[in-house]
């Protein structure tokens, strides 16, 4: 009998193979949101994956919300300069106000963690 496969979010990640993700929150601003009103969800969904496959990236998943903001996006980008990239050309429309929010996975975490830094806390 074979063992069970290892749940995807457990299975470690090459560094290389990864490529770094943001979380992307965005509102919209009164043109935006006519624009949004004109062409709905999916238009909107077919622009932003065009802009980040323009660059490069993917976008993993998108969503609608209420309250302060009215967008999220997951983004795997290829580097930082593309994340800014097109943070700057949306941002540039005048339709939406945004952050780019590095994500940093599990492993990389325990990475740092392992780290031995060389620190004395103020007072100390």
């Amino acid at each position: 009998m074979t063992a069970p496969a290892a749940h995807p979010l457990e299975a470690p990640l090459e560094r290389e193979s990864r490529m770094p993700k943001y979380l992307v929150q965005a509102s919209y601003t009164a043109e935006g949101a006519k624009g949004l009103l004109a062409e709905g969800g999916t238009g909107r969904r077919t622009a932003v994956e065009n802009l980040v496959t323009s660059c490069g990236g993917t976008l993993e998943a998108m969503y609608f919300a209420f309250g302060d903001d009215d967008l999220y996006c997951l983004i795997d980008m290829t580097d930082e300069v593309s994340m800014a990239a097109t943070a700057l050309t949306a941002r540039a429309s005048g339709a939406v106000q945004s952050r780019a929010i590095p994500l940093i996975s599990v492993e990389d975490i325990d990475a740092a963690a392992r780290k031995k830094l060389d620190f004395r806390p103020p007072g100390a």
